[in-house]
């Protein structure tokens, strides 16, 4: 039974989080996002896309008041049911309220609170089932505002005590969610990275271990004292770009792999699959520029490939919808969406990706599941 409405999704960016200047980043606004989500959604419906992952902004809709302002979101939500599109709800995608970090004594019980209020204005508001993550790549958050001052709390060699205590945050949250609303579906999200060895002596295995911490800690099978669960992992999304795969002294390989140096993704699918056994969602990839149809081709091989080996993958989400700007930089765009956005931010079709995208859609409705049929498929 498919849980999905289609099996490739689009991810529309929605970070809040304060970057290196001290400014609160909201790509939901700097997209557009928030106020044209009518036309993203019947643009997306239009590429026969239906399921979508979409963000809360906590930023935004905490007044530190007890009340908290869900309009937006329900704008997103009416917008959704006009167009047949089945949402998926981040609660933290990398940005809290201004008085508050991961290790803050408050934390915890103000994301209860926010885990318990959203389910409740959900079930008030939505005909549809409730699919969750309650924090957005707890693993690349903690080394990003811990170990390299990316964003609150901007520290260095913190990175675990971080993990650490968005773990607990998120096992808290779960259990306040499925309390409040026990039909509801969570989903966590990590990166799905390779870090290769540079000389014999280096231990591949130990290298590449921290990147399952989170959703080991989730799962109780690591620090029990947070409470965390098998039954917490339910559906399990892997995030995956070109600079996912690197050398032990931090140089990223080049991508098209040309020199052949990367491991397969269909491979890391299954390394994380035979992990966990549980449903997979391929949570966000894409690529930039004139390569974006080139990678969406290669990942839509190695998925199938992963499906023929077993990997119970449930979808592919392209990410983002919308071009996008710099965290750092809000003048710089990356034209990396299915729509490139001009000095209006109207919303400007890639062609060729889109193109690409039909291909992939197809070659998965028609089960060319057989990788020699695929590629000269995409040829």
């Amino acid at each position: 039974m498919d849980i999905f409405n289609t099996f490739f999704m689009g991810g529309f960016e929605c970070a809040d989080h304060i970057n290196r200047s001290g400014k609160r980043v909201n790509l939901l606004k700097e997209t557009q996002h928030d106020s044209r989500c009518y036309e993203d959604y019947e643009a997306l419906a239009a590429l026969g896309i239906k399921t979508v992952r979409e963000g809360i902004c906590w930023s935004s809709v905490d007044t530190n008041s007890g009340f908290y302002n869900f309009s937006n979101v329900l704008t997103r939500i009416r917008a959704a049911e006009k167009h047949g599109i089945q949402q998926i709800w981040d609660l933290i995608h990398f940005g809290y309220p201004d008085d508050l970090s991961p290790t803050h004594p408050l934390f915890c019980s103000r994301f209860e609170q926010l885990c318990h209020s959203f389910a409740v204005f959900y079930k008030e508001n939505s005909k549809q089932k409730l699919f969750v993550v309650p924090i957005n790549e707890i693993s690349f958050l903690a080394w990003h505002s811990g170990d390299v001052r990316g964003t609150v709390p901007f520290a260095v060699n913190s990175g675990w005590d971080i993990k650490y205590h968005l773990c607990k945050a998120a096992i808290a949250g779960i259990k306040v969610l499925k309390k409040a609303d026990p039909e509801c579906t969570i989903i966590l999200v990590e990166p799905l990275v390779k870090i290769h060895a540079t000389t014999i002596h280096e231990n591949v295995q130990e290298l590449n271990e921290p990147q399952f911490q989170a959703m080991d800690i989730i799962a109780g099978r690591i620090c029990p004292e947070l409470g965390g669960s098998e039954d917490f992992l339910e559906i399990l999304g892997f995030n995956y770009y070109w600079n996912c795969q690197w050398s032990g002294n931090g140089e990223s390989f080049e991508w098209p792999d040309y020199q052949q140096l990367r491991v397969p993704f269909s491979e890391l699918l299954q390394t994380a699959y035979n992990r966990y056994k549980k449903p997979i969602i391929l949570t966000e990839t894409g690529h930039f520029g004139d390569r974006r149809a080139e990678w969406l081709e290669e990942i839509t091989v190695q998925c199938a490939l992963a499906r023929r080996n077993g990997v119970d993958l449930r979808g592919i989400c392209i990410y983002p919808v919308t071009d996008r700007p710099d965290w750092d930089d809000l003048t710089s765009y990356s034209q990396c969406g299915i729509f490139d956005l001009d000095e209006n931010c109207n919303r400007i079709p890639n062609q060729h990706y889109i193109n690409a995208l039909i291909k992939s859609q197809n070659s998965f409705k028609e089960k060319k599941y057989r990788i020699h049929h695929l590629m000269e498929f995409f040829r």
